[in-house]
């Protein structure tokens, strides 16, 4: 990941989901204050903050499984469709409607690219090469990719001693994940440069929407939409170029796809729209944390992937060097009050 960000906040970690675009402070406290209606949230936002860690922890295995029975291109086509259908369904129930702009949509092709037809796309195909868990684990990186970037792209983000230090320590986990005291033995090269690079895609695409669309006047919900529905129409000129028309639809493969892009890109959008609204995006963001302890519990227990002691070991420091570089140090009330 990333999730809901007004422009003043540093990059976040980015899950394996369609991300909204940013929106401003005053956005996300007008939408806040819609959504504490009476009535209008059934379950407590920590148990929805639980569910959306399953679904997105569950993402990574549900690729592997589509992937067994369709193309990479075909499973992230699929996943698109059905996210897309989800989304599209929302805003016709609560009227609103897509953004008009040429230059919005200019933006939001570019968008689409890097948030979700490319990452997609690499993630689908890593996966026919590296188990689901390290796959999950890679996803991690991308606060850190994200907070690298941000001290060149965005000048609000000042290198400090602390994100400095996050940075050393995420990238070294990274390297006990691989294990690089081994040369790397017994990983495709290929398969987790694609996983890494799937990483990378998002914080560059979120830099790229911060610069582009923050503050457009348009619902998160619309331009995530639309967003959504590009890439779905990127997706579709591309995986005929790539695959052929499959001659046999293998159904768990199938309901994996389906799954995959309804509960994991459509629903999952709409929980986090959600928990954004309503405890803010520094808490909603705390999910990306959770994703990789969930997708490798589940590649184990459900697909039977070996472990070795790296995998987690290099996981908790991952999660450890990304929380450091998103971190912010506290400024005390008196500090505030001095002139």
């Amino acid at each position: 990941m990333s999730t809901v960000t007004p422009p003043s906040r540093p990059i976040t970690p980015a899950p394996p989901t369609p991300l909204p675009p940013a929106v401003t402070d005053h956005e996300v406290t007008a939408t806040a204050t819609d959504s504490a209606a009476p009535g209008r949230r059934a379950l407590d936002w920590r148990i929805r903050f639980g569910i959306l860690s399953l679904i997105w922890g569950f993402s990574f295995l549900l690729i592997k499984v589509g992937t067994e029975g369709y193309a990479p291109f075909q499973v992230t086509l699929g996943r698109l469709v059905f996210g897309t259908a989800v989304i599209a369904a929302v805003l016709v129930v609560k009227r609103q409607r897509l953004p008009r702009s040429a230059r919005t949509w200019g933006h939001l092709t570019v968008a689409a690219f890097l948030l979700n037809a490319l990452p997609f796309s690499l993630f689908a195909y890593a996966e026919l090469t590296i188990p689901s868990t390290l796959a999950g684990i890679c996803n991690a990186t991308s606060p850190l990719w994200g907070m690298a970037l941000s001290l060149v792209a965005l000048s609000e983000d000042r290198p400090t001693r602390r994100r400095v230090a996050g940075l050393g320590i995420g990238f070294f986990g990274v390297l006990t994940v691989l294990g690089a005291w081994q040369g790397f033995s017994g990983l495709d090269p290929r398969g987790t440069a694609m996983a890494l690079l799937a990483s990378l895609s998002y914080p560059i695409g979120w830099i790229y929407v911060r610069r582009t669309l923050a503050g457009s006047g348009h619902s998160t919900l619309s331009l995530a939409g639309a967003q959504l529905l590009v890439a779905t129409a990127e997706l579709a000129v591309v995986t005929p170029l790539f695959t052929s028309m499959p001659t046999h639809f293998p159904v768990v493969p199938l309901l994996a796809i389906v799954a995959l892009g309804a509960i994991g890109t459509g629903l999952a959008f709409l929980l986090q729209y959600a928990l954004v609204a309503e405890v803010g995006p520094t808490t909603a963001q705390m999910v990306t944390y959770f994703i990789p302890v969930i997708a490798t519990a589940a590649g184990v227990a459900v697909l039977g992937e070996s472990l070795s002691w790296s995998t987690p070991v290099g996981a908790v420091i991952v999660l450890a060097g990304a929380a450091l570089t998103q971190s912010r140090p506290r400024t005390t009330p008196t500090a505030r009050r001095r002139p």
